[in-house]
């Protein structure tokens, strides 16, 4: 069993306790590998929180469009955050709009290594036809 303090220790809150769940059948190793993966690609509930502040400088949008919601990001920027309602909702909700990504992240990043692990295994037990 991993632990997740030791790979991800800027790690805080509900995050935390999904990582730990997602971590606990992992040996350090694999544990790592995630730690690498997930942490290049998360985003920090604080960045989120300052894309969002732009929102009223008349950069609305920005934190959608990096939360990988180009569909909500092109509304907020061409409506002005939705008359800034949109945005005041986005301010009060940011922890949980980057840790609904960051969950997303962490399935995309399982199931990348399990492909990546069953295509190494498949490799090994490939038979050689060199003769």
């Amino acid at each position: 069993m991993a632990n997740v303090l030791k790979h991800l220790p800027e790690l805080e809150g509900m995050e935390l306790g999904y990582i730990q769940g997602i971590l606990k059948n992992m040996d350090d190793e694999q544990a790592g590998l995630f730690a690498q993966v997930y942490r290049a690609r998360r985003k920090d509930s604080q960045m989120v929180l300052i894309l969002a502040l732009l929102g009223f400088f008349g950069f609305a949008g920005l934190h959608r469009f990096v939360l990988g919601q180009i569909g909500l990001g092109i509304l907020y920027f061409f409506t002005i955050g939705l008359c800034w309602i949109g945005t005041i909702v986005d301010l009060v909700n940011y922890k949980s709009l980057a840790y609904e990504y960051n969950i997303k992240i962490a399935h995309e990043t399982l199931s990348m290594m399990s492909s990546t692990n069953s295509s190494d295994t498949d490799q090994n037990t490939a038979p050689s036809h060199e003769a």
